[in-house]
């Protein structure tokens, strides 16, 4: 089966060894570019829109994880998502809370017997989707990405952000806050009635707040669940989101979508 596919690990020598067994394995994947650093690698996906990304899970710039978030939000909506394999040094333990996601991974150093195994999983996936031409975000890829984030040391909750309002920081009850939103450095906390600012990466905040409580629903966006008002989906697929008793109006992502669905 031909195939294209693309390479992001930032070691070369595991990148080349890991492009050299696959010319091997799968003769007829052709591997359109390798790529070492998150960022890139959205920008070289976006372009190239291969079949398959080897995708590492600890990169600079943008984790493995992040690089998948984005590519959920930004690919076009009638065009299937590449399926993604995640490379990584995580040990068993962790590995054993999405071996079973339909999604692939292979563990560094790459075994050539396991990655034969991907490759042949790869292609049942390819041929299936060929079969039945679906664009739609596959939910083997959430599943994934939430066994991933799953294995991440737990913190404390947070009961009580150190905000800042111009040159004040004030002591806001996260019980007051309607939504996060991420904006270069800093986060835009922001109640029913004012906004600030903490100086946190979003990645960081996730963790420490209670899932059941705030739900993600965009790269950058963290929202209340029960401060959802409403959840209109146009007709491309994309969801808004309004707040109860604020004007805010909330994008959901392509990723999260599925949040969002009638009982």
């Amino acid at each position: 089966m031909t195939a294209t596919g693309l390479i992001a690990e930032d070691e070369p020598l595991l990148a080349a060894s890991l492009k050299a067994s696959l010319a091997n394995l799968w003769p007829d994947l052709r591997i359109v570019a390798t790529v070492t650093h998150g960022t890139a690698a959205v920008a070289q996906i976006l372009a190239c829109r291969p079949d398959i990304v080897f995708l590492d899970i600890r990169m600079p710039g943008l984790s493995g994880l992040e690089v998948a978030e984005l590519l959920a939000e930004e690919w076009p909506a009638d065009t299937p998502l590449p399926l993604i394999v995640f490379v990584t040094a995580y040990d068993q333990y962790a590995v054993r809370a999405f071996e079973h996601a339909a999604v692939d991974y292979v563990l560094k150093p790459v075994d050539v017997d396991r990655l034969a195994v991907t490759c042949r999983r790869l292609q049942t996936a390819l041929a299936m989707r060929h079969r039945t031409a679906s664009a739609e975000l596959p939910g083997d890829l959430l599943a994934a990405l939430s066994a991933l984030r799953s294995v991440e040391p737990a913190a404390p909750r947070l009961r009580v952000l150190q905000a800042s309002r111009g040159a004040t920081i004030h002591m806001v009850p996260v019980a007051d806050v309607l939504y996060f939103e991420a904006a270069d450095k800093y986060i835009q906390v922001v109640t029913a009635t004012r906004e600030y600012l903490i100086r946190m990466p979003l990645r960081q905040l996730i963790p420490r707040l209670d899932p059941q409580e705030f739900w993600q629903v965009h790269r950058a966006t963290l929202v209340r669940a029960d401060a959802i008002a409403t959840a209109a989906r146009d007709e491309s697929g994309r969801v808004e989101l309004t707040l109860k008793g604020h004007p805010a109006r909330l994008a959901v992502s392509r990723l999260y979508g599925h949040l969002f669905k009638g009982m």
